[in-house]
């Protein structure tokens, strides 16, 4: 997708709207007149909420970088473009949207709820084309490397920070996705920053 920049628009697109509805939703929550049929999490959250969720998003991000770094696996990280870096902050929404609002289990205790969670993370990670091959003309195959394990995990252990933001009782107790989606941005951005600072971005598009 990198390399295809007309599907990236494609697809920014379709996340932008899908945001826009959330929005909508989360305007109609916020002015008491909440939408029955609302998309999930569309509810205020605090700004400590928030600001703690990028907090801890930034931790991994530079714990990452600095695992890297120490294993010498910088040199084999993707590189991106500028147009992709911005498509990822617009994933970040969707992604959040689908896992930690609709991946979710509610209703049956904790310990099922956390089930549910590293489940949908292992999900989340595999998702992610570290492990993993799939261009146009070359079949599908496996990369399993030392950076994929190590980018994969980096990934796993950022969605349970996500869902940990979406479960916490005392800063996010209407369980809203701004938090997340907070988190989820900050990382994205941090993640663009540090590749543009190493001279792994290539250019506009």
């Amino acid at each position: 997708m990198n390399d295809n920049p007309l599907l990236l628009l494609v697809c920014a697109a379709a996340g932008l709207y899908t945001a826009w509805l959330w929005l909508a939703d989360f305007r109609s929550a916020r002015s008491g007149r909440p939408n029955p049929r609302a998309l999930p999490g569309a509810l205020p959250a605090s700004t400590q909420g928030c600001l703690v969720a990028v907090a801890g998003a930034l931790v991994i991000t530079a714990a990452e970088t600095w695992g890297e770094e120490w294993l010498g696996l910088s040199a084999a990280q993707s590189k991106m473009t500028v147009l992709f870096g911005g498509y990822t902050l617009v994933a970040a929404f969707v992604e959040e949207l689908i896992f930690r609002g609709f991946i979710v289990v509610e209703g049956r205790g904790a310990a099922a709820k956390w089930a549910g969670a590293v489940g949908a993370s292992v999900l989340f990670a595999a998702l992610h084309p570290f492990l993993w091959e799939w261009t146009k003309g070359q079949p599908f195959q496996l990369t399993l490397t030392p950076k994929g394990w190590f980018s994969t995990g980096a990934v796993f252990v950022s969605s349970l920070w996500f869902y940990a933001m979406r479960f916490a009782t005392r800063l996010n107790p209407r369980s809203s996705l701004l938090p997340c989606f907070s988190a989820h941005l900050g990382k994205n951005l941090a993640v663009f920053a540090i590749k543009a600072a190493q001279g792994f971005v290539t250019g506009a598009w």
